[in-house]
């Protein structure tokens, strides 16, 4: 891709609107675009950020073996009363239509794939089975705030497990945990694993995977020694006391929720009236579990958490581009033609060995300029191509200060 041809949404200032870093510096690098509080366009590297991170999450999820599917985000405003979810979830989007029917936009989906699911499962032989989306949701908020972290609209992904008994569910849930603690991973993230209140979801313990960062909006005690940590809401201990594992002193922070597990027992099953045959011919209910992982949530917690006073670093394997190749012109016609025939040369060799590249062909921009827009964006490799370089690529990592002098004919394992 070359930057003469990339429609760019660049700001050299940050948006006076935001307080935290990621709105900040998603918008001013162009890779998002706020319409009103809570609800953002995903421009062309953001949308490239996003589908990256999609792509780590699915494969995980198909590794799990969840059955991808797509629900409607549209519901009809009886799903919701038969769970008694229509009164008292305040953050549901209620509208009606001209027929003055009243619907709701989808915060989850629970209501939508019970029927969906149990309707086709007859026996305990069809358990256990999960299926996934990654959809939009849509909720409410009071007070939609922290960029990304935040929203009234925001991208996600649910996964939905029936079991027929709760060791079943249990044993699901521990390989989902694993799978998410390796999205994270993935992602460049340290995730927590906190215990905290199901709230309207569920009245049992829910499990919440939090990322430290001082723009989250949860307090939580961990332990740095060990994998203890939960919700300060929740616990009677305090920052300062022994970890009840390893006796190692708790400190408390503040993170940022990417990711949850909800045991949502029998509770839909039973409010639509949908169950399965068990072994001994009966009637039982199945025992769910509902798992969701904020999509742009993350974009905006890594944006939040990888950054430095230049811009956004992002990991390898999410980043808009893996490489960035700048070419710096100069006075000299014949010069600048060599330049120009080196980069396009380096660009279409990178691509056809398919190591995405976002090519700096631009003429009558200034090195400083282009410099400072290659560290905004927070590409992973930066290759420079002027007079200077001669037969070689100067190289730098955007997450280092070490240059380096590279030839061509290794810059494709170097940046591989």
């Amino acid at each position: 891709m070359f930057q003469s041809r990339y429609l760019s949404f660049a700001r050299k200032e940050a948006p006076k609107d935001e307080e935290t870093k990621n709105a900040q510096l998603l918008v001013r690098a162009g890779f998002v675009d706020k319409l009103m509080a809570g609800v953002y366009s995903y421009l062309p590297l953001g949308l490239r950020v996003l589908r990256n991170i999609e792509t780590v999450v699915r494969e995980e999820m198909n590794e799990l073996g969840a059955h991808e599917i797509l629900m409607p985000m549209l519901h009809p405003k009886s799903i919701w009363e038969t769970t008694g979810g229509w009164s008292s979830i305040d953050v549901l989007f209620k509208i009606q239509s001209r027929t003055e029917k009243e619907y709701a936009l989808g915060q989850s989906e629970e209501e939508v794939v019970t029927p969906l699911l149990m309707s086709r499962v007859n026996t305990y032989k069809d358990l256990p089975v999960a299926v996934y989306q990654i959809h939009w949701k849509f909720r409410d908020e009071l007070r939609a705030k922290s960029g990304l972290l935040r929203g009234r609209e925001f991208l996600m992904k649910d996964m939905y497990s029936f079991h027929e008994n709760q060791d079943d569910f249990e044993k699901f849930y521990m390989r989902a945990k694993e799978s998410y603690l390796k999205i994270f991973n993935r992602l460049g993230l340290v995730a927590k694993v906190t215990e905290a209140s199901g709230g309207s979801f569920s009245q049992k313990i829910s499990y919440e995977f939090m990322v430290l960062t001082d723009a989250g909006e949860d307090d939580i005690l961990y332990c740095p020694s060990c994998d203890f940590c939960v919700n300060v809401e929740i616990t009677k201990q305090k920052e300062g006391e022994l970890c009840p594992k390893c006796s190692e002193v708790l400190q408390q922070a503040r993170a940022s929720e990417v990711g949850n597990v909800f045991d949502l027992g029998q509770k839909y099953g039973k409010d639509f009236n949908l169950g399965f045959i068990d072994h001994e011919n009966k009637k039982q209910y199945p025992i769910m579990g509902c798992y969701g992982i904020g999509i742009s949530r993350l974009m905006g917690v890594i944006a939040e958490t990888r950054h430095d006073e230049k811009g956004l670093i992002w990991p390898k394997n999410i980043a808009p581009f893996r490489v960035h190749i700048i070419a710096l012109v100069g006075q000299d016609d014949a010069q600048n033609k060599i330049i120009m025939e080196q980069t396009i040369r380096l660009h279409d060799n990178l691509q056809a060995e398919g190591i995405e590249v976002l090519c700096d062909d631009r003429m009558h921009v200034s090195p400083g300029q282009k410099f400072a827009e290659s560290d905004l964006m927070g590409i992973p490799y930066r290759l420079v191509i002027s007079q200077k370089t001669g037969d070689k690529i100067e190289v730098k990592k955007r997450n280092e200060q070490e240059i380096n002098m590279v030839d061509f004919s290794e810059i494709i394992q170097y940046v591989s």
